[in-house]
């Protein structure tokens, strides 16, 4: 009896000796195969990283487009061309109005200041030539020296309509261009005031009175001096 268990026994031991080399050798070539199979894969997939590190460099590779600048030239140049584009080109459109109605104002201004130097140059003309057939509209109305007083006053006033009309319309230039210039002007909300005692030439005390302009950029200071307890 003990021998044949010990033959049993001595059968399963060979038996595990020659299985067990199978069970060991079997995992290593399915992971051969396995990593064969990933190698194929990955050479007919595309190589995306390629695509992405070029993609990026382009990406990376082009440069910002800077803001173009408010060019006051052009505010100027658009207005005197036209009245009241320069205020356009600075996006200052409730300013074209206004522009328009001074402009408007003048010239008509001076239409009637011109129709009524005509009407009474005219009248005066037939008033002074001499000529009794000839009667103007204003007989026993004006005077001679009336009817020459109201053509000089008039033609007065036609001068001053132009010189009023040349003014607008070299205002509409200059806000425009003022205007364009403060476009792009910096302006700073710190604007403050400080009052700190300070020692004046290393004799005398005083008081230094800051002015912060502009984010601190610029400084302004005042020193007043005190001697004898006096300011």
């Amino acid at each position: 009896m003990a021998k044949q268990s010990g033959n049993t026994f001595s059968y399963l031991l060979r038996l595990c000796l020659l299985v067990l080399p199978v069970f060991v050798c079997l995992p290593a070539s399915l992971l051969a195969q396995d990593s064969t199979k990933a190698a194929y894969l990955r050479k007919q997939q595309p190589d995306n990283r390629k695509d992405s590190a070029e993609l990026f460099i382009k990406r990376d590779s082009v440069k910002p487009v800077p803001p173009t600048p408010h060019s006051p030239r052009k505010a100027a140049f658009y207005s005197a061309v036209l009245p009241g584009l320069g205020q356009a080109y600075n996006r200052q459109y409730w300013k074209i109005p206004l522009v328009y109605a001074a402009l408007g104002i003048t010239t008509g201004t001076f239409i009637i200041n011109m129709d009524n130097y005509r009407t009474f140059r005219n009248a005066y003309r037939i008033r002074m030539d001499g000529n009794a057939d000839t009667v103007d509209d204003y007989v026993g109305l004006y005077s001679d020296n009336g009817l020459k007083f109201l053509r000089d006053a008039y033609r007065e006033y036609v001068d001053y309509s132009v010189l009023v009309f040349v003014l607008a319309y070299g205002l509409n230039i200059v806000d425009a261009t003022v205007f364009a210039h403060l476009k792009d002007f910096n302006m700073s909300d710190d604007l403050s005031m400080k009052i700190v005692p300070t020692v004046i030439n290393n004799q005398a005390l005083g008081l230094s009175l800051r002015f912060s302009i502009g984010g601190g950029k610029k400084k302004y200071n005042n020193q007043v001096a005190i001697s004898n307890n006096r300011w």
